[in-house]
């Protein structure tokens, strides 16, 4: 494989793929990149087995087409501290060679043939929704994924799909998120998406994309990348059981206010006990040390008698900080249940802290 390309061309491409190789091992193949060469394009691919990336660009010279590994990192690292000039890339026996006017490496290579196979689009089934739709959805219930936890669904976010809707959910056992989508359903359906596959979705995609899956693997294809993700197999808990029926009380809070106030609690504390009075909601933080932070929103809340609130600021900040609307509504029934916030199609149900 000979090769002429582009450095800033090439550096763009490297920076996505770090995010799909293995880090730890790098006497693994799944720590390299496989580069492959034709005279119309460079494709690159890059996994660690649980998510991958093929990225294309045809802003290349070949004049040998072949195929080539190299480890993502290292090569990375040489490119950064290369001219902003084509770079030229050629195989010699077991080597990637990088050269650029007198600067020259070389990296060692693995069998490309030996590279991990990439599922095929051809092979699954469509997922139709509006690609804005969809990254909206998933942005908006991310922040509520559970890390680690021993029930390993949790550790992703569900795509729930009957009765005529979509639910995008996730839940860290502390709160649950619930977006939901008005959409005819031909078929009952639901998906669990690694978190960080999640992740790297609202870093790749935008507003064009197709989306398409079996029971293993959710696959998502735009004119620049093809990225997949194995699913997590597992059946997911009945999160509507969680969501209550009807609500004591209904408060309609001013969005940027209630963010405002929040804000200056957490630079205290984290945690946060919120007080419905007459003509006010007060603010005031909660932790054992002799440090205080109290703060005031007028507000016209009809209540016969104190309302009292201990949360997590968090949790009601990521709810806030992914809605549009001016104003959003906070439902209770008691200090010791869930309350839940909504805004729209957006739901999140958190369990108060217990005073």
């Amino acid at each position: 494989m000979i090769l002429k390309v582009n450095k800033n061309v090439l550096e763009h491409i490297l920076i996505t793929a770090q995010s799909f190789l293995e880090k730890k091992d790098a006497s693994s193949i799944t720590s390299h990149i496989l580069l492959a060469a034709t005279e119309e394009q460079l494709e690159v691919k890059a996994t660690d087995f649980e998510i991958g990336i093929t990225m294309h660009s045809q802003n290349i010279t070949t004049e040998q087409p072949g195929l080539a590994t190299a480890n993502g990192k290292k090569l990375l690292d040489i490119v950064k501290i290369l001219k902003d000039e084509d770079v030229v890339l050629k195989t010699e026996e077991n080597f990637l060679h990088i050269e650029q006017v007198k600067s020259k490496f070389k990296l060692p290579m693995f069998n490309a043939s030996e590279y991990p196979d990439f599922p095929e689009v051809d092979t699954k089934a469509k997922f139709e929704i509006e690609p804005i739709q969809f990254l909206h959805s998933v942005k908006k219930i991310s922040p509520a994924i559970d890390t680690n936890n021993p029930k390993y669904e949790l550790n992703g976010a569900l795509i729930d799909l009957k009765e005529d809707k979509i639910h995008f959910v996730a839940t860290d056992t502390r709160r649950l998120a619930v977006v939901t989508l008005e959409k005819h359903i031909e078929n009952n359906l639901a998906l669990i998406i690694p978190k960080k596959a999640i992740s790297e979705i609202q870093k790749l995609f935008f507003d064009e994309m197709e989306i398409f899956y079996d029971e293993n693997t959710l696959l998502i294809r735009s004119e620049n990348f093809v990225f997949f993700t194995k699913l997590i197999n597992g059946k997911y808990p009945d999160y509507q059981r969680i969501i209550p029926n009807e609500y004591k009380l209904e408060f309609s809070i001013n969005r940027d206010q209630m963010i405002n106030h929040i804000k200056q609690i957490a630079t205290i504390s984290q945690e946060v006990k919120l007080k419905f009075v007459p003509g006010a909601i007060l603010f005031e933080s909660l932790n054992e040390d002799n440090i205080e932070a109290k703060t005031e929103m007028p507000y016209d809340a009809t209540v016969d008698e104190e309302i009292v609130l201990a949360v997590n600021s968090r949790y009601i900040l990521d709810f806030l900080t992914q809605v549009e609307q001016n104003e959003f509504k906070l439902s209770y029934n008691d200090a010791t249940l869930p309350f839940t916030l909504k805004s729209e199609n957006f739901i999140t149900v958190v369990m108060p802290i217990m005073l």
